[in-house]
């Protein structure tokens, strides 16, 4: 384990070559990618188990790639088709 003064080297050295701005932002993409992480690692089921235990997001997830493309959806993609030829 590192001692006191070795954690203030490192630190100083992180300092130097994030910066002091760029150490929130990178804090923050770090919570939130270990968040992410955790809840899709928490939502891994056996095929044997029920969708009881999958998260409301992993459920409407499933749901939109699910369901096949609306007439309106359709309509739109021709329109951008017959527009960019």
């Amino acid at each position: 384990m590192p001692g006191g003064w070795e954690l203030i080297l490192i630190v100083l050295v992180i300092l130097l070559l994030f910066g002091a701005k760029k150490l929130p932002e990178l804090a923050r993409g770090s919570g939130r990618a270990l968040r992410i992480f955790k809840t899709e690692t928490k939502g891994l089921v056996d095929d044997d188990q029920p969708d009881a235990s999958k998260t409301p997001e992993q459920r409407e997830i499933e749901a939109r790639n699910a369901e096949p493309p609306s007439v309106a959806d359709d309509a739109v993609t021709r329109e951008q088709r017959d527009t960019s030829a």
